[in-house]
């Protein structure tokens, strides 16, 4: 059996250097060099096309009318996001009631109910009934790259009361740009 025998002095150093390692930080493997350098340049891009967004809140006339001895007017808000300076037109559809055609609008009965209720849709409140004819019934404007906000005018006018029902259409809001 071979016993080896260490100094105080050696132990001590030992110690010394093992608590020195554990204090500091390894060295990194990146290598330093000074025999020269070169460079490149590279392109960074990014190409913004013209495009919008749409989007619609719903426009209820509310739900208890009774009799339609007088008009019943109620707004909503179409959201358009297009792209800075891109030109757009917003069109909106004579909707999915019975007999809807143009910008002459009906709400239509649910269920065997085929009665209607006639309404429409406008650019402000009370004109310029609003269709989807670019340049003679859309709205136009020109994008600023955040959402802008677009009111919607809606009006059941004075009519013969059909019988109780929910009566609904759905109208389709197009971005042209």
């Amino acid at each position: 059996m071979l016993r080896v025998k260490f100094s105080p002095f050696a132990v001590a150093a030992a110690a010394a250097i093992s608590l020195f390692a554990a204090t500091v930080p390894m060295a990194s493997h990146a290598a330093s060099y000074s025999t020269g350098i070169n460079t490149v340049n590279f392109e960074v891009s990014l190409k913004i096309v013209a495009n919008c967004v749409i989007a619609a809140q719903p426009l209820d006339f509310g739900q208890t009318q009774g009799v339609l001895a007088t008009a019943v007017n109620v707004n909503t808000t179409l959201n358009v996001t297009c792209t800075n300076t891109t030109p757009y037109n917003v069109g909106l559809s004579p909707g999915t009631g019975a007999g809807s055609t143009g910008t002459t609008r009906y709400l239509a009965g649910t269920g065997a109910n085929t009665q209607t209720v006639q309404y429409n849709l406008f650019q402000a409140s009370g004109n310029t009934v609003w269709g989807n004819n670019q340049g003679t019934d859309t709205h136009s404007g020109t994008g600023t790259g955040v959402s802008q906000p677009i009111t919607v005018y809606g009006q059941v006018p004075v009519q013969s009361t059909p019988v109780p029902d929910t009566y609904k259409s759905t109208i389709t809001a197009t971005v042209y740009f």
